[in-house]
């Protein structure tokens, strides 16, 4: 513990951060509702933010080259945190969009300022020990996040002001306790070709989960306000959804090690779908229905991008692991710059039930593609990586999650080779 010290800073940061961003995808949805606006137009308003997504990933590298990561952060949180308040001020969905693009560049750029800051600090022997803490501050601060909401309410100016303080308080830490400066990250670069060749499955899951999880994260609290759910209820069916996400992450990466990872892909994504198709027909409006449901639909569903991710990197030559990482980031942004605007307009038409409807089809789609994979494609390659639970945060995270499972793997390989060499009967002089 005492060699991810210089790193607490760094990881309070991180959670300060992440609890701003989670609270700001549910609130700009349930406020936008309160205010007239349709489910089209905050469905709009969330792709917003994933195109914003997109253009932050490329500009961080030259950002942190130009000012340094301390300044760089320090100018993107103060440019997040007038966006995010000035959309109180300024009701207007044209406006709302302008500024969630404004936030999703500055997060994207804010998250790979931090990641890249913490991976310049550990190494191999601390790498997945910082992971496993990363993930653990990230489920945490974004599910506590949630539960603001009912403590100041979504109709007036306090929790817009408790949000822009949380993104003004992620300066504090990093800006007084690390006065490092790291090299900057390597350019969001990517051949899709050459990605799509390496893995079309993958391509395909990570298209998937960005058109589904973006969905959720952006129209999911709009699907619980239409079965008349309050603000304490949403706060718990999000949360349940987020706390799903990790139960499964491990068994299902564990179960993809050791057979293959198409088959796991199968199960986790038909699991998907299955949940889905229970919350349609099953769940109805009650609420204990709906917290399993999304409970298991989160268990089953988050877990797919990292499943895509060991597939992908199994196939790829070497060299090629952060060319990977970067381009499924930029494949699963993709799909969800489309997802909440598709899902919202179907909820717009057929209401709050054709939110899961979307879902299933989504999942249903992916499970029928991913069968023929299995069926037409090669065998698994028989000397595989490790799997590496990964978040969506930059693609930074990513890179870090293949050096921590490679080294793993690595260290693996040796011991066996040494205790295959032990085993060896010593020839007498």
């Amino acid at each position: 513990m005492h060699s991810l010290r210089p790193l607490f800073p760094l990881l309070i940061t991180a959670g300060v951060l992440l609890a701003g961003n989670g609270l700001q995808g549910t609130l700009v949805t349930l406020r936008g509702s309160a205010e007239g606006f349709s489910a089209t137009v905050i469905g709009l308003s969330g792709a917003g933010y994933y195109f914003g997504f997109i253009v932050g990933c490329w500009l961080t590298p030259w950002l942190l080259r130009t000012a340094g990561h301390i300044r760089a952060f320090a100018a993107l949180a103060a440019i997040a945190a007038c966006a995010s308040l000035a959309m109180v001020m300024v009701i207007d969905p044209l406006f709302w969009f302008l500024m969630r693009l404004v936030t999703g560049i500055c997060f994207a750029s804010m998250f790979a300022n931090v990641e890249s800051w913490i991976n310049a600090q550990v190494n191999n022997s601390n790498r997945a020990r910082t992971l496993a803490i990363y993930r653990f501050v990230d489920l945490g601060a974004v599910t506590l996040s949630q539960y603001m909401m009912p403590v100041f309410g979504i109709g007036g100016f306090e929790i817009f002001a408790v949000m822009t303080m949380l993104i003004i308080l992620s300066i504090v830490p990093v800006a007084l306790a690390d006065r490092s400066n790291p090299a900057p990250p390597a350019p969001f670069s990517f051949n899709p070709k050459r990605l799509f060749a390496v893995s079309p499955l993958a391509c395909a899951g990570a298209i998937t989960v960005g058109l589904t999880t973006a969905s959720f994260r952006s129209v999911g609290p709009l699907y619980a306000e239409g079965l008349g759910f309050g603000v304490s209820d949403i706060a718990s069916f999000m949360s349940a959804g987020i706390i799903g996400g990790i139960v499964l992450q491990y068994p299902l990466g564990y179960l993809s090690d050791n057979i293959s990872r198409r088959s796991v892909l199968l199960m986790a994504t038909a699991g998907s779908t299955l949940t889905g198709l229970a919350m349609v027909w099953f769940a109805g409006s009650n609420l204990a229905l709906n917290l399993i449901g999304i409970f298991l639909w989160g268990a089953f569903t988050l877990p797919l991008y990292s499943l895509s991710a060991a597939h992908a990197n199994d196939k790829a030559e070497a060299g090629e692991y952060v060319q990977i990482a970067s381009g499924l980031m930029f494949f699963w942004a993709i799909g969800a710059s489309i997802g909440p605007l598709l899902s919202a307009v179907l909820v717009d038409w057929f209401g709050a039930v054709a939110f899961f409807t979307y879902v299933c089809t989504m999942h249903g789609a992916f499970v029928v593609y991913t069968i023929v994979r299995i069926v037409r494609g090669a065998p698994d390659e028989p000397d595989r990586g490790r799997f590496a639970p990964l978040l969506r945060t930059s693609p930074v995270f990513a890179r870090m999650a293949t050096q921590s499972a490679n080294s793993r793997s690595d260290s693996k390989d040796a011991d066996q080779n040494g205790d295959r060499a032990e085993d060896k009967p010593q020839k007498s002089g």
